[in-house]
């Protein structure tokens, strides 16, 4: 074994936060949405605990959103009391979830829908506790996910909405995810995107349905949006929801949303093996990182190297190649003749191509700060993904 190993108290493979690079993330959000005089709402899917969303409201968000009830469930029972859900739901038991969380005393929470059965619903729930349910439809501006589409559409929507009695129309909505992956293209989607959802609300407000909320931003995107806000031209957006970048992976670096320096979580890994000339075994396989390749990325140029895509970037290694995964091992290939040679107990870090699902299969991350664990953070929403 190897004398002197980095944090030596955790036993790996495990989840680490780098907890400066965490602040500097959320520091950002925070600046970027109080230059442009919105308020900060961050997704918190991407890590899903409640010490985590405390740190990004003590920070300046004014509440955290959330994608179902179930999580909401969780975040509000950590203490958190303004929470958007945001992603429409329907059925039984979600519902009665929703109306048991309305009984909570302090707790402001708001629902979005793209449909008049989902709204039907919850105005029966309004009129049962007594309350107004505060609702935001959802608009589709070419995600083609959720969402009504802009124009008559949503007008007819809103409309119907707006006469059932237990609900109030809160706002309007969107997540403009599938930008083209480059500067220009994430700025051209949040003009686009912010130019749709201004003239919506314009449209509603001449037809004298109230919209107090314009609420957008994506990961990529919400910078634009805040710049393109500072100068004018989005006067009425209201709300910025950015997520994933606070904690940042490589889809969001190919998705524009962070750089790799942003990157603040990694995956702790022990070389196990040495046994092979071109590749060493780590103790991490598809348990610890999932199996997300990326594969929708695959034309790209680099996505393969010989044959393998990739499931991770090792830190301060480019010459190693993290092409396979097992259930509990990786392959880390030497990607040249001439790499410098992993050793049989070496540690390595390793940025996850995904972190959202690697999060979301680990009961705790280790927040660290200059190479000392900090805080153990358990991944409060773990296995409540629907």
């Amino acid at each position: 074994m190897k004398e002197s190993v980095p944090y030596p108290s955790i036993d790996t493979p495990s989840i680490l936060l780098n907890l400066n690079q965490w602040e500097t993330n959320i520091q950002e959000m925070t600046h970027l949405a109080r230059e442009a005089g919105v308020r900060l709402r961050p997704h918190i899917k991407m890590h899903e605990c409640g010490m985590l969303a405390k740190m990004q409201i003590q920070a300046g968000a004014c509440g955290i959103e959330v994608g179902n009830v179930a999580q909401a469930e969780l975040m509000a029972s950590e203490g958190i009391n303004d929470i958007v859900v945001a992603h429409p739901f329907y059925g039984a038991r979600k519902f009665e979830a929703f109306q048991r969380l309305l009984s909570k005393p302090g707790l402001k929470l708001g629902v979005v829908v793209d449909m008049f059965e989902q709204a039907e619903e919850l105005s029966k729930i309004g009129q049962f506790v007594g309350k107004k349910i505060p609702v935001l439809i959802k608009l589709d501006t070419g995600v083609n996910r959720y969402g009504v589409l802009p124009g008559i559409s949503l007008l007819d929507l809103a409309r119907q909405v707006q006469r059932l009695p237990g609900i109030e129309i809160a706002g309007i909505y969107a997540h403009e995810s599938g930008a083209v992956p480059t500067d220009e293209g994430v700025a051209k989607a949040a003009l686009e995107t912010g130019s749709i959802m201004a003239e919506m609300a314009r449209m509603l407000r001449a037809q004298g349905i109230a919209v107090p909320e314009v609420t957008v931003g994506a990961s990529p995107t919400f910078r634009g949006t805040c710049r393109y806000i500072r100068e004018g031209l989005l006067k009425e957006i209201t709300e910025i929801h950015p997520g994933a970048c606070a904690v940042g992976d490589l889809m969001y670096v190919k998705s524009h949303g962070n750089t790799r320096a942003a990157c603040a979580l990694t995956v702790l890994t022990t070389v196990v093996s040495t046994s092979h000339p071109g590749h060493v075994i780590i103790d991490a396989g598809y348990k610890t990182f999932g199996k997300d390749s990326l594969i929708e990325w695959r034309d790209n140029p680099g996505f393969f190297w010989n044959g393998y895509p990739s499931f991770g970037s090792v830190q301060g290694r480019p010459d190693l190649w993290l092409g396979k995964l097992g259930a509990e091992s990786g392959w880390l290939f030497y990607k040249e003749p001439d790499s410098k040679r992993l050793y049989l107990g070496d540690r390595l870090e390793i940025v996850p191509n995904n972190a959202t699902l690697v999060m979301n299969i680990h009961d705790k991350i280790y927040g660290v700060r200059e190479g000392a664990i900090e805080k153990e953070i358990p991944v409060t929403g773990r296995g409540r993904g629907s």
